[in-house]
């Protein structure tokens, strides 16, 4: 027998949380795919996703992972939410993706990266700040070395650990501009047998989410991924998206950038609706962002809504980094925001599927 941790979405707004149960099931390793494990349920009326009287919602398995915190023939199992009669439920934003892939996004083979920043609080304030009064200002800590500047890089590298052994597509981690800020990335890396599709990659995303918040848990120690998670001249934390598909990836890819670039210009306020909780307060025009009202593009510009990095523009092919994502925001949203903009494909505004009590 092993153990299983059900994970998923809850029902909170505007910014969805992580819940997890455990139970037993007779798998071996060589079995762990999605359709060999249990669909199963919870209370909905304690996640805000149901209500006393009728709370039973359902779990449908969809990704599977191996468990490295419990370690060895355990796993990780990632599940969308369903209503009792198996529709999906309002708080399903994976269904979202899954509808624009159908709708003719699986055809493009987009792949998708995501750039997850974060901060480590503890005693209620970020680590490295002082119980009163504030450190020395932004400039010593961003890829620092030290004790004096890096604050929690031991919960970042555990955490890293813990997604290689996953098997997630983990690819790097750094300290980032303000102090107990941290940063992680999910998405392609250039080895056989990856799949940074962007319904894995965003799974992947959510999984390294949930094994962040279990590392802090060890610690005594918060994550936050808010927006702005100190008020003043300090950096907020984003969720910076790089995007590319076939066209893009092709020699000459550069025009299907540009052309995304264009399609996405057109559409920047439904990007905004779904692109986290008070953006309004990360997007001013400083801290290396453009203002949420505006948008503009930009060879190695930092201070822009879409980045076309050196490289692929001296290429003439690649991918393009969409800065404006927050770091709250919901990975299934962003990368069917995206992919919809990106492709033409009309369908319901995401920023509407709103969860519901």
């Amino acid at each position: 027998m092993s153990l299983a941790e059900y994970i998923w979405l809850d029902g909170n707004r505007p910014t969805q949380g992580l819940r997890a149960k455990t139970r037993f099931v007779n798998i071996k390793n060589q079995d762990a795919c999605p359709e060999n494990f249990p669909e199963w349920s919870f209370d909905g009326s304690s996640t805000l996703q149901a209500e006393g009287s009728d709370s039973d919602c359902g779990l449908k398995p969809v990704c599977v992972v191996a468990d490295p915190i419990r370690g060895a023939d355990n796993f990780l199992v990632l599940c969308e939410v369903q209503n009792a009669d198996g529709s999906n439920h309002a708080s399903n934003s994976r269904a979202s993706l899954r509808a624009v892939l159908a709708a003719g996004g699986e055809e493009r083979n987009a792949w998708i990266g995501f750039e997850q920043e974060y901060t480590l609080y503890q005693g209620g304030r970020p680590l490295g700040f002082p119980a009163t009064g504030y450190p020395e200002p932004q400039g010593p800590y961003y890829c620092s070395i030290g004790a004096d500047r890096a604050f929690g890089r031991m919960i970042a590298d555990e955490h890293a650990q813990l997604c290689l052994d996953a098997g997630l597509l983990y690819y790097g981690l750094n300290a980032e501009v303000m102090p107990g800020q941290w940063e992680f990335q999910i998405g392609y890396r250039g080895f056989e047998g990856d799949d940074p599709g962007l319904l894995n990659a965003a799974d992947h995303m959510w999984i390294a989410r949930y094994l962040l918040d279990r590392v802090a848990e060890k610690h005594g120690v918060l994550v936050s991924y808010d927006n702005k998670p100190m008020k003043g001249d300090w950096n907020g934390a984003g969720m910076h998206t790089n995007f590319s598909c076939s066209r893009t990836r092709a020699v000459g890819g550069l025009d299907a950038i540009y052309e995304a670039v264009r399609r996405l210009a057109h559409k920047h306020d439904q990007h905004i609706a779904v692109y986290g909780d008070r953006l309004e307060e990360r997007l001013t025009g400083a801290h290396e962002t453009c203002s949420i009202s505006e948008f503009k593009a930009g060879g190695a510009d930092r201070g822009a809504s879409i980045r076309i990095p050196l490289g692929v523009e001296r290429a003439g092919f690649g991918y393009f980094e969409d800065r404006r994502p927050g770091a709250n925001a919901c990975p299934y949203r962003v990368a069917a925001r995206i992919a919809s903009t990106v492709f033409g494909i009309e369908i319901e505004d995401h920023s509407k599927m709103a969860l519901v009590a």
